[in-house]
């Protein structure tokens, strides 16, 4: 196999990229970086607004409005991106919810909500990619951000998000194992805790909520929650040819929390 300099490897420019919820927190910063390396990216969101609004700040993107647990609009996303970018890549399977609430307190609707968006969601994009991806003939990779909660709890009320990230973990293996014929690797991300507008500390950072938040960081080995960005240059590595060699891995971003 012929080696590839270092540029060569995260050249992206014949890429195209789908990043779901990708409006803000780590799916804008993955968009960002993909873009960057060259690619073509479809910011896909369900809302609408915040998808353009992105779309305006990255160049070389389009903004696409989707809920991922609506089969007829994932097959929407794909058409958008096979007609106005030139087919698909490379999907992000970021999007997804995190409530709290305790089992003992929760509804039927509390659990189905969360895995429809978290699990299905993800389960209807990564096959819909794989179609396009396969009739393409070219290969491809799909990036599911799972949580270290796919490993271990990391507090009570998160027991459906739990369920929904080790449930896509799991699709993750399995997935990777059927696609690899046709040279898609699939592989996932384990972000720890993240510096986001979605976890509330996003900037401008609330004081009230960091205060809460001191405890948690101090568990943390290095002592900060991470940047959305530090785990866009992961999703970078995954989505390139630095990571050619990889498929059905998760790699844990999250400071050393699960060390402690």
């Amino acid at each position: 196999m012929e080696q590839k300099t270092i540029s060569e490897c995260m050249d992206l420019s014949e890429k195209v990229a789908i990043v779901t919820g990708g409006a803000m927190g780590i799916g804008f910063a993955i968009a960002s970086r993909l873009a960057e390396a060259g690619a073509k990216v479809l910011i896909a969101d369900k809302d609408t607004a915040a998808a353009e609004a992105a779309a305006a700040k990255i160049n070389g993107s389009t903004a696409f409005a989707v809920d991922v647990s609506d089969e007829s609009q994932v097959e929407s996303m794909i058409t958008k991106a096979v007609s106005e970018l030139g087919g698909v890549d490379i999907l992000i399977n970021n999007a997804g919810i995190y409530p709290e609430v305790s089992v003992m307190d929760a509804s039927l609707a509390d659990f189905e909500k969360i895995l429809a968006i978290n699990l299905k969601g993800a389960f209807l994009c990564a096959q819909a990619a794989a179609k396009q991806m396969i009739e393409q003939g070219r290969g491809g990779s799909i990036i599911n951000i799972t949580s270290i909660d796919a490993l271990h709890p990391s507090s009570i009320g998160l027991a459906f998000y739990d369920a929904s990230k080790h449930g896509l973990w799991g699709f993750t293996k399995n997935l990777a194992l059927e696609l690899a014929p046709h040279k898609i690797w699939v592989n996932a991300i384990a972000p720890g805790g993240v510096s986001t507008p979605g976890t509330g500390l996003g900037k401008p950072v609330d004081p009230a909520l960091a205060k809460i938040m001191e405890p948690f960081i101090a568990k943390i080995p290095m002592h900060r929650m991470a940047d959305a960005d530090e785990i866009a240059k992961v999703a970078l590595f995954l989505a390139s040819d630095l990571s050619s060699y990889m498929t059905g891995s998760q790699i844990v971003v999250d400071g050393g929390t699960l060390l402690a």
